[in-house]
């Protein structure tokens, strides 16, 4: 079993001179207040990692490499200008986990002529692979890049907000079935922090990660309130106090959808001795014959 560690992560080195790497990550090591329990993560395109490359990540902390992986169909990479392929990203990873370092695959979301189900097969493939994490990105057109002058053309039609949420909640869905058990999503406020990555159209939203967690919460109490044999007026909703955000919704979303499309009122609490991830949920009131 594993050491518990903090991890820093810091960027991407796919598109960093390879004489760089050293210097970059020594003088993040020189940041570390306690090498035995502080390490470093790093991302980079499957296609750069070789076993020099991963001799020196192993010789200064760092702990998990995030592949650039994106998608696990190579005509949509080729299309997206990536320059691996699926054959990279299996022996990336299997190159990774020999040399017993934890890897991370980047999903793309909404990716240049990408279909929902190129995407779950992607999960599907990319599950297969056993990785310790997945993060993913729903695609959003960044300022001064290829993908803008293709938008700007109208080659390009990024997704709503809701397509991007109802997507990226079928891919956790399928990441869920296959047992990955860390997955999250890249927290978009990081991406428009300069004008170098200035975001100008597609799904982006300061809280997306939030409004998928809220939209994955819907469903499952949508799902068990069907589940009663009576028409429910009210519901007491229970979960772990981490979790109490999460039932009403970003802006009581949650709560505002489910008294208009089920007119069901909801009263969330808190209960410690409820896991994360778990609900119970007993009903208050219900609709008279």
């Amino acid at each position: 079993m594993r050491k518990q560690y903090r991890e820093t992560f810091i960027g991407s080195f796919t598109n960093i001179n390879k004489s760089e790497y050293e210097d970059i990550l020594r003088k993040e090591n020189s940041k570390l207040t306690d090498k035995r329990f502080n390490k470093l993560k790093v991302a980079i395109a499957p296609n750069l990692v070789d076993k020099e490359l991963l001799k020196i990540f192993k010789e200064y902390n760092v702990s998990t490499v995030e592949l650039e992986a994106q998608s696990m169909n190579d005509y949509i990479l080729k299309k997206c200008g990536y320059v691996h392929n699926q054959e990279n990203i299996i022996k990336a990873t299997k190159m990774i986990k020999w040399k017993r370092l934890g890897v991370s695959l980047q999903v793309g979301i909404g990716l240049p002529d990408s279909t929902k189900i190129d995407e779950l097969n992607t999960a599907r493939e990319l599950a297969k692979l056993k990785p310790d994490a997945v993060r993913i990105y729903p695609m959003v057109v960044v300022k001064n890049t290829k993908l803008e002058e293709e938008f700007g053309s109208g080659k390009y039609e990024p997704l709503t907000l809701n397509q991007a949420i109802e997507r990226c909640k079928d891919v956790i869905y399928e990441f869920n079935r296959k047992r990955v058990k860390k997955i999250s999503i890249v927290k978009q406020n990081e991406l428009n922090e300069s004008e170098e990555t200035e975001i100008i159209a597609g799904p982006y939203h300061v809280e997306f990660g939030q409004l998928v967690t809220d939209s994955i919460w819907y469903d499952s109490i949508v799902e068990k309130i069907k589940n009663f044999n009576v028409k429910v007026r009210k519901v007491k909703i229970e979960v772990n106090p981490k979790e109490l955000p999460n039932i009403t919704g970003y802006e009581n979303e949650n709560a505002n959808k489910l008294k208009e499309f089920y007119d069901v009122e909801i009263k969330s609490e808190g209960n410690p001795d409820i896991k994360i991830g778990k609900s119970k949920i007993t009903v208050m009131e219900v609709y008279s014959n």
